[in-house]
């Protein structure tokens, strides 16, 4: 009995007196060890980071070209070929719209092959030239009934020079070019090169000197040419490009610079007659004048007498540069109407309207029956 005692005074009585344990779930990662003063990063602040830096690759995701073998490869913002190589290219979507040098579709040339098939589009363009150096890009054009737009966020560029050691400039179509110097925006030299590794240099002709570009108010893009950041008076004259690229020097057709200073606005328009009373059978003119800047385009629009009645008259439009002196360069644009043989139907108001991109001008004239 004694032995039985103390069996329980040392082992049954401390257990029964012991409150019971709790049974509840224990919370995840509870009796896990979790480390002192560790700085934690969020996972969704990184994702937008990696967002926003990846944010100009995704830009360029939808076009790519296509490589031997049927492999595909995104493009960077420059690519080089040699000259002669034929390249394919695709923009994703169903509803693309290509860019490329606009001289493709001036001369319509049929090296170029443009197909929208069902989930991307293809562009082929064959037997290259140093004259395909320039912008290819794409973009999605969503249409909700006649209404399309580009959809910024769907697109993809890149700039493809076709490197030729005998042609380092992109050859245009004339030998003689004119550049405008506005002194309120940069003004584009455009001697670009194929090769974008060549070393550039602006000369003038007379008097014979180079041109230093100082990277501020001069720079040299190999994409655009040498841009004129504050064109002034100074600047005008004839000058040149010459390159270098493990070989001879190569020189890059003529500009001419005309410093022009004319101010922005609708047209300055004036209207003018030949006689303000004209007989039977009499020819009459009837001249719109619009002086404005040498490479803003004027649309001419006419209103006259005998227009309902479908009266026949002739309309010419032209234009040319007169300088001002003192190195300024201006357009002339006129527009002359002429009735060849005037009848009574022709007696009347003749309206002309001048209109450019910073709006229209209405002029008007009144001819009378003598």
């Amino acid at each position: 009995k004694r032995l039985y005692k103390l069996f329980l005074i040392f082992f049954i009585l401390p257990v029964i007196g012991q409150p019971a344990k709790s049974k509840r779930p224990k919370e995840p990662g509870e009796n896990k060890i979790k480390p002192v003063n560790k700085k934690v990063k969020p996972k969704t602040p990184k994702m937008k980071e990696r967002e926003s830096a990846d944010s100009s690759l995704k830009s360029q995701s939808i076009l790519t070209q296509v490589m031997d073998r049927g492999h595909f490869q995104k493009l960077a913002a420059t690519l080089s070929l040699p000259a002669g190589q034929s390249i394919e290219l695709r923009c994703k979507g169903s509803n693309v719209t290509w860019n490329y040098p606009s001289y493709l579709d001036t001369f319509k040339d049929s090296r170029l092959s443009i197909k929208q098939l069902d989930r991307y589009s293809q562009l082929i363009l064959a037997n290259s030239t140093a004259a395909d150096t320039g912008e290819y890009s794409c973009w999605l054009q969503p249409c909700n009934g006649n209404k399309c737009r580009k959809d910024e966020t769907k697109t993809g560029s890149t700039y493809i020079f076709f490197t030729d050691k005998e042609e380092l400039f992109v050859p245009t179509p004339s030998y003689f070019e004119i550049v405008y110097l506005n002194p309120d925006k940069p003004a584009v030299i455009p001697c670009r090169v194929t090769t974008p590794s060549a070393k550039v240099t602006l000369h003038r002709e007379f008097p014979a000197e180079e041109i230093e570009t100082d990277g501020t108010d001069i720079i040299y893009d190999a994409k655009n040419g040498f841009v004129f950041q504050h064109p002034t008076s100074d600047h005008k004259g004839i000058v040149y490009c010459k390159a270098e690229s493990q070989g001879a020097p190569q020189i890059s057709i003529k500009y001419h610079l005309l410093y022009v200073e004319v101010p922005k606005g609708p047209p300055s328009a004036t209207i003018a007659v030949s006689s303000s009373r004209a007989a039977l059978s009499d020819r009459v003119h009837v001249i719109c004048t619009v002086l404005g800047e040498p490479d803003v385009d004027v649309i001419f629009r006419w209103q006259y007498p005998g227009q309902e009645s479908e009266r026949p008259v002739i309309i010419q439009n032209f234009w040319r540069l007169i300088n001002r002196g003192i190195g300024h360069t201006t357009r002339i644009s006129k527009s002359v109407l002429l009735v060849e043989d005037f009848e009574a139907i022709d007696a009347g108001n003749y309206i002309c309207t001048a209109q450019n991109p910073q709006g229209e001008t209405t002029v008007a004239t009144e001819v009378e029956l003598k």
